[in-house]
């Protein structure tokens, strides 16, 4: 059995919109989902809303003795902007009760904190301004940064600026998944400069005011694979690497962006409002870990100019491996080896800094006709998918990758973007009818797992 290295984190991610609940209580304002939610529920599958989703804020003293249980040793979840400053301005007391009791009690049962500050959640007030296109909101991030690490900072010493923090903008600005739900190439070039410089504001804020812990970020990093070795294929699996994943990571860790970023924006005719000092914010402030969300790959081709008037496709276009092994509940490739390859990357181009898998896990549609005879999910895919990952990571870690640790998606099953429950992630079943929780066959896998900080030879529950 081959250990994991000393201290590995173990555990899970969430968030606060898609499992706390409570989006109308105790002085929290409305988000973009509250929003949305109430002007368009059709847009939602089941029509299930934010409002309520896994009832965190009402469970979670029993949810964190549960992570204990499990052998979790940390666990990520997020902030609500819009709960601790309803206004943008003024504290939410209750919001600070609620939040420092959880990161108390998360604590008290050897689970650390690690501390999102922002997971797709824009407060509406903030969004009717101009959300992240209106350069205010770098100062408004900074304040609630700052608020936040006020507020918590004795409890809390893992802290991220953003989750993800392409995904509002691909799903935004260059198609309807995110609001604004508009296709502006121009105005997601802009959004996506606001959220970075927000991002180094937060890091700037961080470290001039001396807490105490370390600051990083979360990228949903997807390797891009050619369809072949022609010239035209790699340029295209460059292009799509450049666009989706160097664009934030770059920054992030060296402080500077690609430089074939400027060659595109010149070919695109993207003029940026941003001024030259705003370089100087991103190239001082950089992270001191990174997070890594790891799904599936992304295989291209050659781009296409012309069709259908997508800019992006002009550069590259989807490529279906004919090899791939597909999660059919998902239709999502499953390729474990990305982990490794994204181990070797972050150790040989990104200064082997120190970084976490964030992210990690399988969805799937209608779990139930995995129940046995004790109503228990026998999610043995699950267990297979995580542990291949995991075998992967551990040949990356032996190659020298600084990783220091794994998290599941996720630990309860949680509300999703439009799809509320129709994939279900986590080690422990919601039942929405009643709220009940349920430990899948894979909650106790996981707490094995945990506990020998290995991977089992040979596992039987």
């Amino acid at each position: 059995m081959e250990k994991f290295p000393e201290h590995f984190l173990w555990g899970a991610a969430s968030s606060g919109p898609q499992l706390e609940g409570a989006s109308d209580m105790h002085g929290k304002a409305p988000t973009v989902w509250d929003h949305w939610f109430q002007t368009e529920p059709e847009r939602f599958y089941q029509q299930i809303g934010p409002q309520k989703v896994s009832d965190f804020y009402t469970n979670y003293k029993t949810d964190i003795l549960t992570m204990r249980d499990i052998g979790f040793n940390s666990y990520r979840t997020s902030i609500s902007w819009a709960r601790l400053l309803p206004d943008g301005k003024n504290v939410n007391e209750k919001a600070v009760y609620f939040y420092r009791d959880v990161f108390t009690r998360l604590k008290d049962n050897g689970v650390k904190p690690i501390i999102n500050l922002f997971h797709f959640d824009m407060p509406l007030y903030l969004h009717e301004k101009g959300g992240w296109e209106n350069r205010d909101i770098v100062q408004d991030f900074g304040y609630y940064a700052k608020t936040a690490f006020d507020c918590f900072g004795d409890l809390v010493e893992d802290w991220v600026t953003f989750n993800e923090p392409i995904v509002p903008i691909e799903m935004g600005y260059l198609n309807d998944k995110h609001l604004p739900a508009i296709v502006d190439l121009k105005r997601a070039f802009q959004a996506g400069f606001h959220t970075i410089l927000s991002h180094a504001q937060a890091v700037k804020v961080f470290k001039e005011n001396y807490y105490k812990g370390k600051i990083g970020i979360i990228l949903n990093l997807t390797p891009s694979y050619p369809r072949s070795a022609d010239p035209v294929d790699l340029k295209a699996a460059n292009w799509a690497d450049i666009l989706f994943n160097r664009s934030f990571l770059d920054p992030a860790v060296h402080g500077t962006f690609p430089v074939e970023l400027k060659e595109f924006m010149q070919e695109e005719q993207i003029i940026l409002n941003c001024r030259a000092e705003d370089f100087t914010l991103i190239k001082q402030h950089k992270i001191d870990f990174l997070g890594v969300n790891y799904y599936q790959p992304r295989r291209v081709q050659a781009g296409e100019k012309g069709v259908n008037g997508e800019v992006l496709q002009n550069y590259f276009t989807p490529y279906k491996w004919p090899n791939a092994k597909m999660n059919p509940h998902r239709g999502w490739e499953i390729y474990e080896k990305g982990l490794y390859d994204i181990a070797l990357r972050i150790r040989d181009e990104y200064l082997n800094i120190p970084w976490y898998v964030a992210e990690n896990g399988i969805g799937v549609e209608g779990e139930e006709q995995y129940l046995n005879m004790s109503g228990e999910v026998q999610d043995d895919y699950r267990i297979e998918f995580v542990e291949n990952h995991l075998r992967w990571l551990q040949k990356g870690i032996k190659e020298g990758s600084n990783c220091y640790g794994y998290h599941v998606w996720t630990f309860i099953d949680n509300w999703s973007w439009l799809n509320e429950y129709k994939n279900r992630y986590g080690l422990i079943r919601l039942d929405l009818e009643t709220m009940d929780r349920h430990k899948k066959k894979s909650a106790y896998w996981f707490a094995e797992l945990a506990k020998e900080n290995a991977l089992p030879d040979k596992w039987v529950k």
